[in-house]
């Protein structure tokens, strides 16, 4: 939080394609589980907005000879040009007090649009490289992120011994590999587990968990910066 009289904010980046699934009911009601806690919920709908997943060297001023992606994203920060897409979800970012990440789980990690987003958005020189370093030195220490996802299989199979393994093995990448590369305290992960093997009772049932454990994590959080 950066102040102590003002509303934290919390930006929820939100990657399912159908706005009817389950997924994005788990969105709208954690969204409103934060807004009950006492925090401004910024949403980025990614599939609704058409987010362009690709980093790309269209994206940047004339690149001459060979592209190098992070290259070109300190140059346009020390510039000022990036791309004006980039630099709005950027500066909601950098805004940010509590970082959401709400997607399905997909081949066991983010989808393609989610992961893009990253790419793009958490940008070199902006919230690492340049003037800032790695982890606790990097632009978003002191802030917190959290994933909410939902999977396919039963909670079982990603358990030690299960079907895949360790859950948080397949999170390590993004927890550690992006969230706290770039400075974030990482909290624990919010996951529903094959909701379409689910009855429409036990998916309100989940919603419900949902709600409440966001609600939780939400006044922890509150807590531990005063």
């Amino acid at each position: 939080m950066s102040t102590f009289d003002a509303a934290p904010t919390a930006l929820i980046v939100h990657a399912h394609p159908e706005p009817h699934s389950f997924s994005t009911a788990q969105m709208t009601t954690a969204a409103q589980a934060l807004r009950d806690a006492g925090y401004r919920v910024d949403v980025l709908d990614l599939y609704s907005d058409a987010w362009a997943p690709t980093l790309a060297r269209e994206e940047f001023a004339l690149v001459e000879g060979h592209f190098k992606p992070q290259a070109e994203q300190m140059r346009a920060v020390k510039n000022g040009t990036l791309d004006a897409a980039v630099k709005a979800h950027l500066d909601r970012l950098l805004a940010a007090d509590l970082l959401v990440l709400s997607f399905p789980m997909w081949w066991f990690s983010l989808p393609a649009i989610l992961k893009g987003w990253v790419d793009r958005v958490f940008v070199m020189g902006g919230v690492f490289g340049g003037d800032y370093g790695l982890f606790g030195d990097a632009a978003l220490a002191e802030k917190r992120a959290m994933l909410l996802f939902t999977t396919g299989g039963p909670s079982e199979s990603f358990r030690p011994g299960g079907a895949f393994g360790s859950m948080d093995d397949f999170l390590f990448h993004i927890h550690r590999g992006m969230l706290e590369f770039v400075g974030f305290q990482v909290l624990d992960p919010v996951v529903t587990y094959g909701p379409a093997r689910m009855t429409d009772q036990e998916r309100t049932a989940a919603l419900d968990v949902v709600g409440e454990t966001v609600a939780l994590i939400a006044a922890e959080s509150q807590t531990a910066v005063r």
